[in-house]
């Protein structure tokens, strides 16, 4: 079973930008699964925040949530075999523990049934505050 290691959450001050990371051990290789971030709030449900296709799938498109169109960015880098989810004019409805996500046969579909995503990590904490 492959793990998943996000970082780079933190405490930041509203409209500051913070980059989380999400990385994989034992050997395995994020290229091949689309990828996604998740975050869950305290008494809130969790919610799939973006999503990136593996490199393979070059006619797929990223997914957003609707809130985090034009702040949040996802990306990969295949030769640190990293995801990363750029997040700009943080807000404080963004804190949030953020998971990073994939699944060894849903993740090889282009960013559909993010719901059924199995392999998780550990999560990062994201708060925005003044």
């Amino acid at each position: 079973q492959p793990q998943l290691v996000e970082s780079g959450g933190g405490l930041v001050q509203p409209g500051r930008s913070l980059r989380l990371s999400c990385t994989a051990s034992g050997g395995f290789s994020l290229s091949y699964f689309a990828i996604a971030w998740f975050r869950q709030a305290p008494g809130k449900e969790r919610e799939a925040v973006s999503c990136i296709p593996s490199s393979s799938n070059s006619n797929g498109s990223p997914y957003y949530l609707q809130s985090v169109k034009g702040r949040f960015f996802i990306s990969r880098d295949d030769r640190k075999n990293t995801v990363y989810l750029q997040m700009n004019n943080l807000e404080p409805e963004d804190t949030a523990a953020y998971y990073c996500a994939t699944d060894p046969i849903r993740g090889l579909e282009p960013c559909l049934h993010l719901s059924d995503f199995g392999t998780w990590g550990q999560g990062t904490q994201v708060t925005v505050s003044s």
